[in-house]
């Protein structure tokens, strides 16, 4: 029997007591109101007015956006080429952030400090960089095309992009839980005869496994969205290497409102679906290894 029940108080009166508990630190119910009126103004009302303004379609008009071939290709690529960005941007954004914990070497801080410069340069500044480096005569670009592999106005030169942008989220999720991380385990399990790769997945993976995915989920969140780094490095080739985007704002300059808000709404809910996988996964980590 819960302790409401056994006082004799209703549940919700329970809840309600819980709710307005006192705190040290006076002002919150100020605090709370602002937070929900800031969050509704910023966040909740103009995504309520998206979806609102798409539904004027009608769900058959929904339908037929979605399953227009070339509003198709776009979303595979963007949510298709985002999830391996995101993918590639944990594992070695795991590696970066362990070597950059763990070790000390000349330039270190020099490295951790490029880390963020993908947070610092604007979108566009980072597109024509990329599309300079990764053209048929830029300096990767040249020798990549000898080798038969052309980067720049493909679609991996979209992956290139999104790897870019995407990689400082998963560095510095995981960057201070390898700094807490206790060396005596590690020290034990080698003591007991682990070997160096099960004491990888058994004593300094799991801890980091709700950092790696926030980190995922960061850089995939960045990498759906992301406009100006990609359009110059993609080609933008329907069908090929467009993005959706791309076609949110091709139908803004045809004045296609209607059209531009409803493919925001389908890549608004494909992002909130996939982040809400996400946050469930990283939650059964949390309660399947222990760390909150």
């Amino acid at each position: 029997m819960s302790g409401a029940a056994a006082l004799g108080l209703p549940v919700r009166a329970a809840s309600r007591r819980r709710f307005r508990r006192p705190s040290a630190m006076p002002g919150f119910r100020l605090t709370f109101g602002f937070a929900v009126a800031y969050l509704s103004l910023i966040v909740l009302i103009p995504l309520a007015v998206l979806l609102l303004r798409a539904s004027a379609l009608g769900p058959s008009g929904l339908w037929d956006l979605v399953t227009d071939s070339r509003n198709l290709a776009a979303l595979k690529t963007s949510f298709g080429l985002s999830l391996a960005a995101a993918a590639i941007d944990a594992v070695f954004g795991l590696l970066i952030a362990w070597v950059l914990t763990r070790y000390r070497f000349p330039g270190r801080r020099l490295i951790d400090a490029l880390v963020d410069l993908p947070f610092a340069l604007p979108t566009a500044v980072a597109g024509i960089c990329l599309a300079t480096l990764y053209s048929g005569n830029g300096w990767l670009g040249a020798p990549l095309e000898a080798l038969g592999l052309k980067v720049a106005y493909t679609p991996l030169g979209i992956l290139v992009a999104l790897v870019f942008v995407g990689l400082p989220f998963c560095v510095r999720t995981v960057q201070p839980l390898i700094a807490e991380i206790d060396r005596s385990s590690e020290e034990a399990a080698a003591i007991l005869g682990a070997s160096r790769a099960r004491a990888l997945a058994t004593v300094i993976l799991p801890p980091l496994i709700p950092a790696v995915l926030t980190g995922f989920a960061l850089a995939f969140a960045r990498a759906v969205g992301e406009y100006g780094s990609v359009i110059f490095v993609a080609g933008n080739l329907p069908y090929v290497s467009e993005i959706a985007p791309l076609l949110i704002v091709i139908k803004l300059e045809e004045f296609n409102y209607t059209g531009a808000t409803a493919i925001a709404a389908v890549m608004l809910l494909m992002s909130f679906g996939a982040l809400l996988a996400i946050n469930l996964i990283q939650d059964f980590s949390r309660r399947r290894f222990g760390h909150v």
